[in-house]
């Protein structure tokens, strides 16, 4: 039955598909057809109207997309490649940590009730359980002092320092990178303006003259690739900046709860 359910399907997909391509084909050949009826009457109409009308039709603007498509290709496909794969890793590892640091914030004072609740109504046990069921940095630590309660309290703090370490190396975990790609953009950017510079001296000297002709194809590409590198490195920097205050803040929290912990449990230990 599951065959024929897909079988079903795939041949519904295939008849839905060449439909459509049928269609588009019909739409193509619309369109053909009454883009050559418009360029006709605009040509009739252009014969029709006097020389002065020409010399003032507007030029239609220009897409941002398309020029930035234009700029992209004006650059030189090598160093602008380099530039976007920069941008595209960059932004993809930003993205992962600040997902990962959202998931890892919660609120911390609620928590911190919650274990302590937990360690009066049923013990170390069930405060275990609850961190073990709560996703966080102060979650896992809180497990690892716990879990080594039986050891005494002077081994529980060297536990929850040792174990934080870890956590704080977890949180900044990709950072190198992206710091890697806001160096290397702006390098790729000026190694493309002394290139472009190379470019201009070589049409200088193979013209035999100094003229604007000559210069401009370098400087062109000189000015787009320094552009292109600054404006890379300015967008992964600001991702950077916000990750290492969502990193700074988590800190601040894992070292608050750590003394909270502590506090927690003795006097979890004066009751017994």
């Amino acid at each position: 039955m599951k065959r024929v359910f897909a079988f079903i399907a795939i041949f519904g997909m295939l008849s839905f598909g060449a439909s459509t391509i049928y269609a588009q084909e019909d739409i193509d050949e619309t369109e053909d057809a009454t883009e050559e009826v418009a360029e006709e009457a605009a040509d009739f109409e252009t014969v029709q109207q006097p020389a002065d009308d020409e010399d003032e039709a507007d030029v239609a603007p220009v897409g941002i997309h398309k020029q930035l498509k234009i700029k992209y290709i004006e650059g030189g496909a090598m160093f602008m490649s380099f530039l976007m794969m920069c941008l595209v890793f960059g932004l993809a590892i930003s993205i992962e940590r600040i997902i990962y640091l959202n998931l890892a914030s919660g609120n911390t004072k609620k928590f911190i009730t919650d274990v302590e609740g937990a360690l009066g109504s049923g013990g170390i046990d069930a405060a275990k359980e609850l961190c073990r069921n709560t996703r966080g940095p102060i979650a896992s630590i809180y497990y690892q002092g716990l879990d080594r309660f039986d050891e005494g309290l002077e081994v529980v703090e060297k536990s929850i320092t040792a174990y934080g370490s870890v956590q704080t190396g977890l949180l900044e975990k990709g950072l190198s990178w992206i710091s890697l790609f806001i160096s290397i953009a702006p390098m790729l950017g000026f190694m493309g303006t002394v290139l472009g510079m190379i470019m201009a001296f070589d049409n200088i000297q193979a013209m035999g003259d100094i003229s604007p002709t000559a210069v401009a194809g370098g400087m062109k590409l000189a000015l787009i690739t320094t552009v292109g590198g600054l404006v890379v490195a300015v967008i992964l920097q600001i991702f950077y900046n916000y990750i290492l205050s969502k990193i700074d803040s988590l800190i601040i929290d894992m070292e608050d709860s750590s003394v909270s912990l502590m506090d927690i449990l003795m006097k979890y230990n004066l009751k017994k």
